[in-house]
């Protein structure tokens, strides 16, 4: 028997691990995150699903940071303009 792969699933993973080195870079993190995210959850309804799950969750992570980081930014420059 054959072993069965998930392709989406691993180019998924493979997306959000790239997209969770390199979440400082804005452009590329916001198009790394949601590829992985996208193709993350496509291939969630095939089998066998660990890399999608795993892909799904970092994906998530790196939202959080992202959405942390671009907080940060936006309070900092303001805290910079009320000088």
């Amino acid at each position: 028997m054959a072993r069965q792969t998930n392709s989406l699933g691993v180019a998924g993973f493979i997306l959000s691990v790239i997209c969770l080195l390199f979440f400082w870079v804005p452009v590329l993190d916001i198009i790394l995150c949601v590829l992985g995210f996208v193709f993350s959850f496509i291939a969630l309804f095939k089998s066998p699903r660990g890399f999608a799950i795993a892909g799904f969750v970092i994906s998530c992570i790196n939202a959080v940071l992202m959405f942390a980081l671009l907080g940060a930014t936006i309070i900092s420059i303001a805290a910079l303009a009320a000088l």
